[in-house]
């Protein structure tokens, strides 16, 4: 870094013979006698004097891990997760190849990701490394996490390239990281303090407050809240093929708590650890579909979660470090239908689901080349009914045994992964007849070749793995299925990365990835419909064959000595094919639904000193909302354009940033589910004030 402020020095003052004089002498002297180089440094530094040079700012680009991991993956942090329009959590993961946002529309809509077509349940979320479970439905709902309080988002197919992890990490298709932000401290620095305040269309008034807190020279507390205010009223355009009318969303109001509390410090023996306390609660409007010019709906639900998590981490000795893990979670849910037909005139269910979790990893360092890792998890889950409406309920309860041995083995060219997965589940109800006992062995490989003093690699990976069904799947009334067999999925993939990193000259940074991959997924568990709309059984029926590509270039440029470029660029393509055979045995195959063959997005950043300009472009192509590919089931592909600029005044010891926002540019309507349309323009003003 040093050397090229003093070469772009040189070159703007014409002296550049002179710079090439010092730094061969300079690399001689270092090289050949280190005295020498001690002799040196006085006549550089008398040097540098006599030609006045000034301090020259440059910013540059660090390396992407991405390039070194032998499974795909995906990262968001830091100021480029401060760029992008994003509100939540969810909002970011649009810029994510192979990943389709199943969004219901609104602040308050139900936000779930699907990666690379293998459904929503096969994507495991982990938040500071340890899981968020949900044994009900199986989906965690994106939009209760935000990006106030969040350093890093991390999107892995397949898993992470790290074995020293708990046993479950290695149980899911694809796992998503969400990384809170830990405090760091300079030394004459106690105390730091992050206000947020955002207000924008629809009724927003999101306030929010960042406090750490260094208590001791190893300990340190960190304590987020954060308020969100809505009423969700935003126009959208409806159309019954002759007449277009253009109505209010009702009913997609939101009112919502966030407050998260953390110790973490180093003990004397230089080991690490961290406990932390979450809390949600929400109490939110259902907007429901717009079918059949219904526009108004009343169904309203309350979310309350609430878990504590610790993580104690210690290298006891120089072959072998310990990694423990240790969750509570607490999940409330009520929803309100006050026109549901039955005995009392309306339907108000209240669930309350629970899990305690324990894990333990052993990494054991064989050679300098070997590592070898055992990790063992225990949870337990319960489901339990309080005021419901649902006839015969079970009150299910799940014990899950995880048991993982990994070994990576590794050189400065090769690196090679491989894990054996023992999955182990006890199922048990109160009433009735519960689920099968399942027992299953799940093995993946991955590797990554990387030529000596080359920016070039190849990976590979095949992963095997399986779903079981969810507590609604196998017990809900009038639709829970005892007898379903768990989905089973295997995972090809094959790619390459480039990854150029220039310290002198205007591109710095060049990143191109590429993976062409296989999925299949056996038993799909599908919803059939019986006597009518309401009565419906789950099947294991279902055989998807998906073929796909993912491609992404990431490019950093610098523009001047005060000026630097981001261009992200990603592409993603699948056929992913509904390969069951019909009763008929007719030769039908079709598109999943709500999975496009094509999409991407595009992401231009400018920074400028205090300033700063953020474009994106975000495109799925056409889509079907059925298993049937026919023209009533076409569902129009849609993009949305997002600008935004920020300023940032330094203030003493402070900082305020001001930021203005304005999403779905052109205006555009459209529904990235069938029936719940999206908001067209809106807008959105951030002040930030950071001591």
């Amino acid at each position: 870094m040093k050397l090229a402020v003093l070469y772009a020095h040189y070159k703007r003052t014409g002296h550049c013979v002179t710079f090439w004089r010092l730094l061969t002498f300079f690399a001689a002297g270092a090289c050949c006698c280190p005295q020498a180089s001690a002799q040196i440094l006085p006549t550089v530094k008398d040097t540098l004097k006599n030609n006045q040079l000034q301090e020259v700012r440059v910013r540059a680009i660090k390396p992407d891990i991405r390039a070194a991991s032998p499974t795909p993956v995906q990262i968001l942090k830091g100021t480029e997760l401060e760029r992008l329009n994003s509100f939540s959590v969810a909002d970011a993961l649009r810029y994510f190849t192979g990943a389709e946002l199943k969004d219901y529309g609104g602040i308050g809509g139900l936000k779930t990701v699907d990666v690379r077509s293998l459904g929503t349940n096969h994507t495991g979320v982990f938040y500071d490394g340890l899981p968020i479970s949900n044994a009900q439905n199986g989906q965690v709902d994106l939009s209760k996490f935000s990006l106030d309080n969040i350093e890093a988002i991390e999107l892995y197919n397949g898993q992470k390239s790290a074995i020293f992890q708990p046993a479950q990490a290695f149980s899911v298709a694809s796992s998503l990281y969400l990384q809170t932000k830990q405090p760091h401290f300079a030394t004459d620095e106690h105390t730091h303090i992050k206000t947020t305040l955002k207000v924008g269309s629809f009724g927003l008034f999101n306030p929010a407050i960042l406090w750490q807190q260094k208590l001791s020279a190893k300990t340190s507390s960190t304590i987020s809240v954060e308020w969100i205010q809505a009423n969700g009223r935003y126009k959208f355009r409806e159309t019954n093929g002759t007449y277009d009318t253009t109505a209010v969303r009702h009913n997609a109001d939101i009112s919502a708590i966030r407050a998260e509390a953390s110790l973490n410090g180093t003990l004397a023996d230089s080991s690490t650890w961290l406990v932390k306390a979450y809390l949600y609660h929400s109490d939110r409007g259902l907007p429901g579909a717009i079918v059949k010019n219904r526009f108004d709906y009343d169904e309203r639900q309350w979310d309350g979660n609430y878990f504590t998590q610790a993580t104690y981490q210690k290298n006891i000795a120089s072959w072998y470090s310990l990694l423990l893990n240790g969750k509570y979670a607490l999940d409330d849910t009520r929803y309100l239908n006050p026109h549901y037909a039955n005995l009392q005139g309306y339907l108000d269910n209240h669930y309350q689901q629970q899990n305690a979790y324990l894990s333990a990893a052993n990494l054991f360092h064989v050679t300098p080349q070997l590592d070898v890792d055992f990790s063992g998890d225990v949870q337990w889950s319960q489901l339990r009914k309080l005021d419901n409406d649902l006839y015969r309920f079970v009150y299910p309860t799940r014990y899950t045994t995880l048991t993982a041995l990994s070994a990576d083995y590794h050189l400065s060219w090769l690196k090679i992964q491989g894990t054996l997965l023992g999955t182990f589940i006890n199922e048990k109800v109160k009433l009735y007849e519960g689920a099968a006992n399942r027992q299953v062995l799940s093995p993946s490989l991955s590797a990554i070749y990387q030529p000596l003093a080359s920016d070039f690699a190849i990976r590979t990976f095949y992963k095997h793995t399986f779903r079981m069904p969810t507590f609604n799947d196998l017990y809900y009334t009038l639709i829970g299925n005892t007898s379903l067999k768990p989905e089973y999925t295997t995972q090809y993939d094959v790619g390459f990365t480039y990854n150029k990193t220039i310290p002198i000259g205007i591109l710095q940074q060049l990143l191109i990835t590429t993976d062409a991959y296989y999925n299949r997924v056996k038993n799909k568990i599908v919803a059939i419909p019986t006597t009518n709309l309401f009565r419906w059984t789950m099947l294991n029926l279902g055989l998807v064959d998906i073929r796909g590509l993912d491609a992404s270039i990431k490019s950093g440029w610098q523009i001047g000595a005060a000026t630097l470029l981001h261009v992200n660029l990603n592409y993603t393509y699948q056929r992913a094919l509904d390969v069951t055979p019909p009763p008929d045995n007719s030769p039908y195959q079709g598109q999943i639904p709500y999975v496009p063959k094509h999409s991407g997005s595009a992401v231009l950043g400018v920074e400028h000193q205090q300033l700063s300009f953020n474009y994106s472009f975000v495109y799925t192509g056409a889509r079907y909302n059925a298993k049937d590919n026919l023209p009533v089931n076409y569902v129009q592909p849609w993009y949305t354009h997002d600008v935004s600029a920020t300023y940032n005044y330094p203030y003493h010891k402070s900082m305020i940033k001001l930021t203005a926002e304005v999403n779905n540019l052109l205006n555009q309507y459209y529904d990235v589910v069938l029936n719940y349309p999206m908001p067209g323009r809106s807008y959105r003003v951030t002040l930030s004030f950071n001591y």
